[in-house]
């Protein structure tokens, strides 16, 4: 590529201002110097290009100089702004843009490249999708130490094509380390592993976990030049965890790079202690809970056949105790209160973990990245975020394991107030209920009103410091008094050892918490889309019926303060704003016409899946298909968005006519 004189002269000049300012000039002086001073021999008489090009590498003059050029192409429009302690993302979620980016230079930064995948056999038949053709996608979704990160979705495929960057700041968050750069030794005392999780996305939106892999990347201190390569085969989840599902290639790089690398003898000696340290805790914990188990059947043989969970697996295939799955998360500034909390996790979806074949509900509780990037999981899952989130919140909260109608398994939050008020939370529906327990052996002074909750018995609760099985003589929720301090009626296990196996850093076999990333979703414009599409499928449905449409905008636009008083109410069980909503139909309402409305809430975004939701209901068929004189027909979607991407979908229909008899 030539330049133009002008060019080529202003850009010397900016080179020449560059160098200037960073006194490079003075710097090669010295380091020339030095060099005929310490390594020209004496019977030497010049020193060659080369030797002083390699002195200047060695002492790093060059890449400083490299380091404070900043080459831009022409096609980015601007500088993203960024902060120097942001972690980094070399690849932007939907463009294949570079950006530019800050880097503190006193940090320690590790550079993760996913370099390809390969031997992905259950996408051996794909074929090659065309040029615009919607296919199905991996995402890999990594956490580290407080920092996520999301890859470019990639057509799936035997071979699929990663290619992404990721730049993870190594810290130290205590001991007044936070600003100094970490060096190798303080980075080999770092456990945290990379968790990985990836996504498969299919033409529908729908999510699915291929596989969660907690990458060990402290051989990288070990290796020369402060670089390595790895090959990671995943596993699958569930019941398929023993089956490898495919090999991604990962090249991993320290920068700046390390002045003193460790051996690989002490890196790996260091791994060895850590992972025997965490066994016998574990094994601790394991003869603990069995002597715990014998002594809480021994009170009543009744208890066999209650639902105390002690441990629980894990989307690997692994046993962690209950206990392990709560953690205080906060927010931040995503989530303002309790009440709203509640309902982030009601619009995540519900998805029971899949089986092959009968046999009964497969077991499998999520770790919260996996939850979270897929955006949907079980009971269990949604209460264990609840009770983090309500743990953020300050509140004594706890999860419930037990069983609703029939006998069903199921899991629920409850929270104890200062003044023995016990509420229920149910996470699926974002629903409160205050328990008021009865006692069975007064005499009915009168009918006891029949509970509105839907759960039938207790076995446990539990939270990320205690565990109480329940050892009244009933585990009927009825009955049960919640006071959790009475040790003969909630048989506790020691908070030493759950501490132990549970408490932050206790052991490198747990997963940490990842933080809750902001929606990306614009609101406005997915509203717009869903209810242009819906528009289209009334209209072509309709005139499937031999039914012209005519829509009235002024009337969809009313319908506007309704949607948003349901969501208001669903986040705060407060009511507000409908007398408006009705005065104002009722203005927009000729006199001998009807007015026929029909709201409803989904929590995928999906217009056509929505629409055929909408038909099975006969209320809404009734509208979409309404006959009449002088028929106008009205849509609104009003999209709520989350944290996670979640979102909550307000649809509504209407219409008016002139009632003819």
């Amino acid at each position: 590529m030539s330049l133009p004189p002008e060019k080529a002269s202003e850009l010397k000049q900016l080179i020449h201002q560059q160098l200037s300012k960073m006194d490079v000039h003075g710097r090669i002086r010295e380091i020339l110097a030095e060099t005929i001073r310490e390594e020209l021999a004496p019977d030497q008489q010049q020193l060659s290009t080369e030797d002083l090009i390699k002195a200047l590498r060695r002492r790093g003059i060059i890449d400083d100089v490299m380091k404070e050029l900043n080459f831009v192409t022409d096609n980015v429009d601007q500088e993203l702004p960024s902060s120097p302690k942001q972690p980094v993302c070399f690849t932007d979620r939907q463009s294949t843009l570079l950006k530019k980016t800050n880097i503190d230079p006193t940090r320690r930064y590790l550079y993760l490249q996913v370099l390809g995948g390969k031997a992905f056999l259950e996408h051996l038949q794909e074929p090659e999708p065309l040029p615009g053709q919607v296919c199905s996608t991996f995402t890999l979704c990594l956490h580290f130490r407080n920092q996520r990160f999301r890859s470019k979705p990639v057509p799936c495929a035997c071979e699929p094509d990663f290619h992404d960057g990721f730049l993870l700041e190594v810290h130290r968050e205590s001991l007044g380390d936070g600003t100094r750069m970490a060096d190798s030794t303080t980075m080999l005392s770092i456990s945290d592993p990379i968790h990985m999780v990836l996504i498969k996305t299919d033409i529908f939106g729908e999510t699915t976990l291929v596989a969660s892999y907690f990458l060990e990347w402290r051989s990288v201190l070990g290796s020369e030049n402060g670089v390595t390569n790895l090959t990671v085969e995943l596993m699958g989840v569930g019941t398929e965890s023993k089956v490898a599902v495919g090999i991604l290639n990962i090249k991993l790089e320290m920068y700046p790079a390390l002045n003193q690398t460790l051996s690989q003898e002490v890196v790996n000696t260091q791994l060895a202690l850590e992972r025997q340290k965490t066994a016998e805790k574990e094994r601790l914990f394991l003869v603990y809970a069995k002597q715990w188990w014998r002594e809480y059947l021994q009170i009543r043989p009744s208890h066999s056949s209650r639902l105390v969970k002690i441990f629980a697996q894990d989307e690997n295939g692994i046993n962690r105790p209950v206990c392990s799955y709560v953690k205080p998360l906060r927010a931040g500034r995503l989530l303002d209160t309790p009440r709203q909390a509640a309902r982030f996790v009601n619009v995540l979806g519900y998805e029971r973990a899949p089986v092959i074949g009968g046999g009964g509900k497969q077991e499998q509780w999520c770790t919260l990245l996996a939850f979270l990037c897929r955006n949907k999981g079980d009971c269990e899952d949604h209460a264990n975020l609840l009770c983090s989130l309500l743990l953020g919140y300050g509140l004594e909260a706890f999860v419930c394991v037990g069983t609703k109608a029939k006998g069903v398994p199921h899991a629920w939050v409850m929270t104890c107030g200062t003044d023995g008020t016990i509420t229920f939370w149910e996470s699926l529906t974002g629903h409160r209920y205050i328990h008021k327990s009865t006692n069975p052996d007064e005499p009915p002074v009168a009918e006891q009103p029949k509970p509105l909750y839907p759960y039938r018995t207790v076995g446990c609760v539990f939270n990320h410091q205690m565990f109480l099985g329940n050892c009244q003589p009933s585990d009927s929720v009825e009955v049960c008094v919640f006071d959790l301090n009475d040790e003969s009626k909630w048989k506790p296990m020691s908070e030493e050892a759950i501490k132990s196996v549970c408490a932050p850093g206790a052991t490198t076999s747990l997963p940490p918490f990842p933080p809750l990333c902001a929606s990306t979703i614009d609101a406005s414009v997915t509203s717009n889309e869903i209810e242009m599409q819906l528009r289209l499928l009334v209209s072509e449905h309709r005139k499937d019926l031999g039914l012209t449409t005519v829509w009235e905008d002024q009337l969809s636009y009313l319908l506007s303060p309704a949607l948003a008083s349901y969501e208001f109410e669903r986040t705060t069980s407060i009511s507000a704003g409908n007398e408006e909503f009705q005065d104002a139909i009722r203005r927009a309402v000729p006199d001998g016409h009807t007015f026929k409305g029909f709201p409803i809430h989904f929590v995928y975004r999906n217009a056509r899946r929505a629409f055929a939701t909408c038909l099975r209901s006969p209320f809404c068929e009734e509208i979409i298909c309404c006959r009449g004189d002088q028929v106008r027909l009205a849509v609104r979607v009003r999209v709520f968005t989350y944290p996670e991407s979640a979102c909550a979908v307000w649809i509504m229909f209407a219409c008016k006519y002139r009632s003819v008899l």
